[in-house]
């Protein structure tokens, strides 16, 4: 079994944990940019020392490699710089990921024309500040390392993300947010805040919900959002919440000053109760209500500009009326523990002249319900997250608590009520589950067993096209909302989000908690995903494939997520097909059954 935790082996200590929490954010971006570039270049990887050479500037990163990770989540040691004649200096990681873009610049990046001119200084840039809000987040998170009240379960490990995306090069970017705005308006510091508030003419309004929703309670959707503002009506005009940020943005963009000099809209400012972000920063939480409230925010975080499109808002209510007509009975029927989390309504601002609205209105809500039980309901990316200088994960917590040998069964019962519903639920109907760790709720019972799971985000719905007619005539309607693509191309993507993103990050995270060997995790993963092969083939034509295909395949589909970001694509508007950029990387579940 590893160490409880990688350890620098010359002092004995991970750096992580650190005492100067500016050291600890460092070197989590080092560890980063280490992880993307290995993958990125197929670098083998070993545990002992590791050297990558920089030949474009004739420097290198040195390291050693402490925690050699089947699944991806390497660990590393204090990272060196070296320079002509073998100088060594520690690294910075802004340096560090300029000389990485360079080098990658070098190589042509991944597309015809290689990487746009200005995005490698755009990319460091991003670190700098990336870095900045890491430590300012590690530092608070060690001087308040308990939620205070009302913060319960659930928020709780939506405020866990401290250092983000574990294999992204600049993860806690968030460009135009001031050092005030990061304490009121960031999960990581537990940042609470009033929405704001615009009147609307119903002439410039639109909206939509599914009949009977029990989140609307009999009232429509102007009605609820009248009633959380806790405004005086007024005479007619429509309600509409916003982000602080955003409303202080809005204004400045010609198509909303033309609202608001024509009279058709008005700034009424912040009122009713506090909210708390989640970890998307853009969805809001109360404990004291039944809906969550997800908003536009124009901020970049990582690769995208956080705005719903007009696709996106119907897409929503497209996934519920399915689900109320049947679409999904089978998968629920073979996994009652297993829900799709429903966002029945929404309601976005115009122009006058435009019926249909802009496909970015700026100025917009989709209504989210809170899930039944979500006091037992807790966000993967939470569970999984590093807490540097304060121990393990909380699901390495929650597991060591559980006693020898329960990391096994947690990923035994992790693969069959959370992996294997997402893939029973696409072999029956053709829905892939954009289902990476932030969007994946693990329900667990007072011991952190996993007793079921959910999925939320009214963006991330793939339809394989395959499946297109049949949904189609279940509607009847002629097209569909969702994210059609050829069958191939969603076998792609939940390659990277369900596999690679998701169920690996549990993997992970026990190895490097120092809780199960990760080969055997994974044989354990692979058993269980043998095992439900005849129930996914039962599910739909071939409904086995994705799952013997993560079997048997010598390499899966992986998303390059620093060539994702030299190329300067935005994944919420970007092209299905070119989204982000992937590769082929090997196969961990076949690597460890061989």
């Amino acid at each position: 079994m590893s160490a409880a935790l990688p350890l620098d082996a010359a002092s004995g200590t991970d750096p992580l944990n650190d005492a100067d929490p500016r050291r600890a954010a460092e070197h989590a971006h080092l560890e980063a940019l280490l992880r993307c570039w290995l993958v990125e270049t197929h670098t083998p990887v070993h545990p002992g020392p590791l050297r990558v050479t920089l030949p474009s500037t004739g420097l290198s990163l040195r390291t050693e490699v402490t925690h050699c990770s089947p699944s991806g989540w390497h660990r590393f040691g204090p990272v060196l710089l070296e320079g002509p004649g073998g100088a060594l200096s520690p690294a910075d990681p802004v340096l560090a990921v300029a000389l990485v873009a360079q080098e990658a610049t070098r190589r042509g990046g991944a597309r015809r024309g290689g990487i746009p001119s200005g995005q490698t200084a755009d990319l460091v840039e991003r670190t700098a500040e990336s870095v900045r809000r890491a430590a300012d987040f590690v530092a608070h998170r060690r001087e308040h390392p308990l939620s205070p009240p009302p913060v319960d379960g659930f928020l709780a490990a939506e405020q866990a993300l401290i250092l983000g995306h574990l294999h992204h090069p600049a993860p806690k970017s968030r460009d135009g947010l001031s050092a005030t705005d990061n304490a009121d308006f960031s999960p990581e510091l537990r940042g609470s805040f009033r929405l704001h508030w615009f009147a609307a003419a119903p002439s410039v309004v639109s909206h939509d919900a599914v009949v009977g929703s029990p989140s609307l309670s009999g009232r429509d959707t102007v009605a609820l959002l009248a009633d959380l503002s806790e405004l005086p009506r007024q005479d007619g005009r429509v309600l509409v919440p916003a982000h602080p940020w955003q409303a202080r943005d809005l204004p400045r963009r010609p198509r909303i000053a033309a609202l608001i000099e024509a009279g058709l809209l008005t700034p009424l400012g912040e009122s009713g109760p506090r909210w708390w972000a989640t970890s998307s920063v853009r969805t809001v939480y109360r404990p004291d209500v039944s809906v969550m409230l997800k908003l536009s925010m124009g901020l970049r975080l990582t690769n995208s500009r956080r705005e719903s499109t007009r696709t996106e808002l119907r897409r929503g209510l497209e996934i519920h009326r399915l689900l109320d007509a049947g679409y999904a009975r089978e998968t629920f029927a073979a996994h009652p523990r297993f829900s799709i989390v429903r966002d029945p309504a929404w309601l976005a601002v115009d122009e006058p002249s435009r019926a249909e609205g802009p496909d970015v209105t700026g100025l917009d809500v989709a209504v989210r319900e809170v899930p039944a039980g979500i006091a037992d309901l807790r966000c993967l990316v939470g569970l999984v997250a590093p807490r540097p200088g304060l121990g393990r994960s909380l699901l390495g917590t929650m597991v060591a608590a559980l006693g020898a040998g329960a990391a096994e069964q947690w990923v035994a019962d992790y693969t069959d009520r959370v992996l294997v519903p997402m893939l029973h639920l696409y072999a029956a109907t053709g829905i892939g589950l954009e289902a990476h760790q932030q969007n994946t709720l693990v329900q667990l019972d007072a011991k952190g067993r996993v007793t079921g799971s959910a999925f939320r985000d009214n963006q991330g719905y793939y339809l394989a096209a395959s499946h297109l007619p049949r949904l189609l005539g279940l509607l009847g309607v002629d097209t569909s909302t969702l994210a059609v693509v050829d069958d191939d191309i969603v076998d792609e993507r939940l390659s990277y989000y369900l596999l690679r993103n998701q169920a690996l990050a549990v993997i992970g995270c026990l190895g490097v908690d120092g809780l199960g060997d990760e080969r055997r995790l994974l044989a354990v993963m692979a058993g269980r995903l043998r095992e439900a092969l005849p129930s996914l083939a039962s599910a739909g034509p071939r409904g086995d494939r994705l799952a013997r295909r993560w079997l048997e395949a010598d390499s899966l589909p992986c998303k390059s997520n620093l060539l994702t970001r030299l190329h300067g694509i935005d994944e919420v508007l970007a092209p299905l097909d070119a989204q982000s950029v992937y590769l082929d990387a090997p196969n961990p579940l076949r690597e460890a059954t061989r």
